[in-house]
């Protein structure tokens, strides 16, 4: 029996450690794809700034619309895609710290089930964070550090 709990453990360990090398590399990836919020922003603002310094247009006062909302909306639309992304790849980051201290499964948990809307890797990386976080075994090392901690705090 120790053995067999020996060896699960060095499986848990493993799964632990590649867990947190995927949500590090997803959490780069939706931070660079953040980007092209910005990109969207920096078009919003462009087309701001092309219709202020045009010349009048002989159909705009039939318009119910301002001519810069188009610039507008692609601005805000921009600017929020770009803190949506950025703030999903801090909580990625966060869950692969998570994972390599062994504290926080809930967490862990959570941001693995809403990695799972990420389809078709997303939804791999959230399925497998249910696998390997829902192991008695893995609870236990969870359990573990988490008690380990609170004695270590004076």
């Amino acid at each position: 029996m120790p053995e067999e709990f020996s060896r699960q453990s060095v499986i848990d360990e493993e799964h632990l450690k590649i867990l947190s090398v995927c949500y590090m590399v997803s959490a780069a990836i939706s931070a660079f794809f953040s980007l092209f919020g910005l990109m969207y922003a920096g078009m919003g603002a462009v087309v701001n700034q092309a219709i202020k310094n045009a010349p009048e247009l002989a159909g705009n006062a039939n318009n119910a619309l301002p001519p810069g909302l188009f610039g507008w909306i692609f601005g805000v639309f921009g600017v929020a895609f770009f803190l949506f992304s950025m703030t999903l790849a801090g909580l990625k980051l966060g869950t692969a710290l998570c994972l390599k201290k062994r504290k926080g499964r809930v967490f862990c948990m959570v941001i693995g089930a809403i990695e799972c809307v990420g389809i078709p890797y997303g939804t791999l990386l959230g399925i497998f964070t249910f696998v390997v976080l829902g192991r008695d075994s893995v609870e236990r090392l969870f359990e573990t550090s988490a008690s380990g901690a609170g004695m270590a705090m004076p």
